[in-house]
């Protein structure tokens, strides 16, 4: 069975994150394991607290993986202190698969999850490890300073992200959009496009499809065929109307065993 390691922080309400990952590699047919790097007070309406986990114990999660499972692909998500950033650097220096890295530094709701003196530490430590780098619009607006309206403003915010940092880049759209298209940058432009849904409940889209994507490669596939794939999983799950809790609920990851 091939694996995937997800680095991320753990949502209580389940719906994205850790949980989303895991959930997401299982019904892929992808044994997933695990470095929590945050524990998170959340549900459907927002994040209520943020804790950070001790820098050695994240370490220690990440090496007891890399010396006895090894992965074949590693999904890093919700990393919000430089100091776990710089840890999760040294852990992974070595590593030679495939690498998704979303920049996980805003909520579904709105809630802010990344710290602001981590973003740097976040361009110049992991984004250099990353083979591919997912962020969703309002992210690549920040990484790039640029506003982006438009297909083809992701695809510029692609390509800048590519040559800036040497990763395959997937611009996440449905941000204002009018569009669900996700533009694919890895050299050469691919575009991926589905109806848009009418169903607010998306909690936790970003880490389900970075983690399908990362459960793909492990699988085999090349970058562009797992973007492909991810995106088709995580448009079922949406389109499966799950409706939980009394925000933007979760999708139902898993929407294909059900069927």
């Amino acid at each position: 069975m091939k694996t995937m390691l997800t680095i991320a922080g753990s949502d209580s309400s389940g719906g994205a994150g850790i949980q989303a990952d895991i959930k997401t590699a299982t019904a892929l047919g992808v044994f997933a394991t695990s470095a929590i790097t945050a524990i998170t007070a959340q549900n459907t309406t927002g994040v209520q607290a943020i804790f950070d986990l001790d820098g050695d114990i994240v370490a220690e999660e990440i090496r007891s993986v890399l010396t006895d499972i090894s992965p074949d692909a590693v999904k890093i998500g919700m990393v919000s202190s430089p100091e776990i950033i710089k840890i999760i650097g040294e852990a992974l220096a070595g590593y030679k698969g495939p690498v998704v890295l979303d920049p996980v530094m805003v909520a579904t709701s709105g809630s802010p999850l990344l710290r602001d003196e981590a973003m740097e530490s976040l361009k110049t430590v992991l984004f250099p490890l990353a083979t591919l780098l997912t962020p969703n619009i309002p992210e690549a607006e920040l990484l790039t300073d640029m506003k982006i309206e438009s297909a083809a403003d992701q695809e510029k915010a692609a390509k800048a992200l590519y040559d800036a940092y040497g990763a395959s880049v997937l611009v996440k759209g449905g941000h204002g959009t009018g569009r669900a298209a996700d533009v694919f940058y890895d050299g050469n432009i691919h575009i991926f496009e589905k109806p848009m849904l009418d169903n607010p409940n998306t909690h936790g889209t970003g880490c389900t499809l970075s983690s399908a994507i990362a459960s793909y490669l492990a699988l085999g596939l090349d970058e562009a065929k797992a973007v492909e794939e991810a995106k088709n999983y995580v448009y079922d799950a949406i389109a499966d109307g799950l409706d939980l809790g009394r925000g933007r609920g979760p999708i139902n990851h898993m929407v294909r065993r059900n069927k």
